[in-house]
C-alpha cells in the first residue's frame, strides 16, 4: 500500500507500483487533515469575497465552465447546476488499465495539500477507487479538448454520482492535467525494459557481425566527452566482455559504428522523459487553482492558470518516439548488413530460410517512421477551449513505435543468433541467454515452414519482457500492439 501524505510522495516508483503493480494507495492523516481544513476555508474565501463584492467572479464557482465562465450565474441558473459531471462524451479504443490507474494516482495531487479544496471523503473516494474490481474505461481517443475534461469525465463520473459534491469539487475532478502525468510516466516506465532489451540485441548484432570493438572504447568516451553517450558505450563494453578475438580487419558499416551515439540518444530522451512524468506526477495544475491561508493571506487565494495543458509531457512522449523509430531504422540497416556481409550472409541467403525477413523489417521501420510525426499544438477548437491539449495522442503514438521496435529488435536478434549459430560460434556470457531464448523460440530453419508465427512469438516475448511487472488484464490501445 503506497502512503501518501504530500504530492512529492507520488513518484515513478510509487506509480509502478500503484499502476503497474497493482497496489492500492492511503491517504496519510496530514492529508485528510489538511483536505478538510482547506475546504473550510476555501468557504470562508468565498463568502467573504462575495460579502465585500457580490459581482465578484470565480470560475466554476460563481460562474459556469467553459464559455460560461465569462459571467456570473443567476440564483436560477446556479439552482439547475449539474450535481453530476458532464463531460464524458468521449469515445473509442479505451485506455488500458494500468494507465487508468496511475490517472488515479496522479488526480490525488491537486487533493493531497489541499489545492482542490476538497472534503477528505472525496479524496478517500478516489484512492478507494483503485480497490475496485474493475476501474471505468475510459477512451484513449477523441480527447481533443483543452485540458483532459473528456476523458477524467468518464473515470469519475460514478463518483460524482455516488457523492453529493460541491460545484467546485467537480470541478476538482475533471481540471488538471492527471492523465498527462501518467502517460508520460507509464511510456517512461517502457522505455527503462526496452532500453535493456534494445542494446543487448545491438550487441548480439556487433558479435554476430564480428564488428571491430575501437568503436565502443573507453578512448571515444573522452572524446566525445558526453554523458548519456558514455553510458551506451560502457553497456555495451559490458555486455559483450568475453567476446570472441577474431574480429573484422576493417571498419563496420557506419549503423554499427553509431550504436553509441544513437543509443545515447535514447537514453537521454529516456532521462528527459523521466524528469517530465516526476515533475507531472507531483504537481498541482488544478482550474480554479486555490492557495490555502498563509500569515500574508489569511483566507488563501483563487487563480486560473493553464496548468491542465503539460506541453512538456507531450514533447517528451515525442522524443521517446522519435529516438524508437531511429533505432527501428538502425535495426533495419543492420538485418541489411547481415544479410550482405562476408561473416553472415552464407548463412542467411537461402531463400527458403530467413531471407524473407529482410522484408519484415523494412515492414516495421516504415511503420515506426509514419507513425513518429511531431505533435503540434491544435487549432481546432473556439472559444474560451481554443487550444486542445493533444497528450493522448502523443502516448498513442509513442506506444505503436514501441511496439515496432519490439518486432524490429525480434528479427535482428534472429538474424545475429542464427547466424552465430551457423558459424558454430556463441554469444559473449551476458549474451547467452539472450540467444538461447531467440533460438528455442525459432530454432534453425532445416526445412521450409511458416516462419512467421515464431517470429510473432519473439516479438511477443520481447513486448512482455518490456511490460514486466504490470497488473491483470493490463492492455494496450494501439491496433497494432500485442497484448502480452
Amino acid at each position: 500500500m503506497l502512503l501518501v501524505n504530500v504530492r512529492s510522495d507520488i513518484t515513478l516508483s510509487g506509480l509502478r507500483r500503484v499502476a503497474w503493480d497493482g497496489e492500492g494507495v492511503e491517504l496519510g492523516p496530514d492529508a485528510i487533515a489538511r483536505m478538510d481544513r482547506s475546504h473550510e476555508s476555501f468557504d470562508a474565501y468565498v463568502s467573504s469575497s462575495l460579502a465585500a463584492d457580490p459581482e465578484a467572479m470565480i470560475y466554476g464557482v460563481t460562474t459556469g465552465p467553459g464559455d460560461d465562465g465569462r459571467r456570473n450565474l443567476s440564483d436560477e441558473a446556479a439552482s439547475r447546476r449539474p450535481t453530476r459531471l458532464w463531460t464524458a462524451t468521449s469515445f473509442g479504443e479505451p485506455l488500458p488499465e494500468r494507465v487508468v490507474r496511475g490517472i488515479v494516482l496522479a488526480r490525488l495531487a491537486n487533493f493531497v495539500e489541499g489545492h482542490a479544496t476538497a472534503r477528505a471523503e472525496v479524496g478517500h473516494a478516489i484512492a478507494a477507487m483503485l480497490d475496485a474490481e474493475q476501474l471505468p474505461s475510459v477512451p484513449a481517443q477523441g480527447n481533443g479538448g483543452a485540458g483532459e475534461v473528456l476523458a477524467l469525465g468518464h473515470l469519475f463520473y460514478d463518483l460524482s454520482v455516488r457523492l453529493e459534491l460541491t460545484p467546485k469539487e467537480l470541478m476538482a475532478l475533471i481540471n488538471g492535467s492527471p492523465c498527462a502525468a501518467a502517460l508520460v510516466g507509464d511510456a517512461v516506465l517502457t522505455a527503462q525494459g526496452r532500453a535493456v532489451l534494445a542494446e543487448s540485441v545491438f550487441a548480439l548484432a556487433i558479435e554476430a557481425v564480428g564488428a571491430p570493438l575501437e568503436a565502443y572504447s573507453a578512448d571515444v568516451e573522452l572524446l566525445w566527452d558526453d554523458e548519456q553517450e558514455t553510458s551506451a558505450l560502457r553497456s555495451l563494453r559490458w555486455l559483450l566482455e568475453g567476446h570472441r578475438t577474431g574480429r573484422l580487419p576493417y571498419q563496420a558499416p557506419v549503423s554499427f559504428r553509431i550504436l553509441g551515439r544513437v543509443l545515447g540518444q535514447a537514453r537521454r530522451a529516456r532521462s528527459e522523459a523521466e524528469d517530465a512524468a516526476a515533475t507531472a506526477l507531483r504537481s498541482v495544475t488544478d482550474n480554479p487553482v486555490y492557495i490555502p491561508p498563509d500569515d500574508s493571506r489569511p483566507e488563501g487565494a483563487v487563480f486560473s492558470t493553464g496548468g491542465y495543458h503539460n506541453s512538456r509531457a507531450t514533447a517528451a512522449l515525442d522524443g521517446l518516439a522519435f529516438t524508437w523509430a531511429d533505432l527501428c531504422q538502425l535495426a533495419q540497416r543492420q538485418a541489411d548488413a547481415l544479410f550482405q556481409h562476408p561473416a553472415t550472409a552464407r548463412f542467411l541467403s537461402l531463400e527458403s530460410g530467413v531471407k524473407a525477413l529482410h522484408m519484415v523489417q523494412n515492414g516495421w521501420a516504415e511503420e515506426a517512421r509514419a507513425l513518429a510525426q511531431p505533435t503540434r499544438l491544435s487549432l481546432g477548437s473556439f472559444g474560451q477551449n481554443d487550444v486542445p491539449a493533444l497528450t493522448f495522442l502523443s502516448w498513442r503514438k509513442a506506444m505503436g513505435v514501441g511496439l515496432c521496435l519490439d518486432s524490429s529488435l525480434a528479427v535482428l536478434a534472429i538474424l545475429a543468433a542464427h547466424a552465430l549459430h551457423r558459424a558454430g560460434g556463441t554469444a559473449p556470457p551476458r549474451l547467452i541467454a539472450l540467444m538461447e531464448e531467440v533460438l528455442a523460440t525459432v530454432p534453425p530453419v532445416e526445412t521450409v515452414r511458416r516462419l512467421g508465427p515464431d517470429c510473432g512469438a519473439l516479438s511477443a516475448a520481447f513486448t512482455a519482457r518490456v511490460f514486466s511487472g504490470r497488473p491483470k488484464g493490463s492492455t494496450t490501445v494501439i491496433r497494432t500492439e500485442r497484448r502480452p
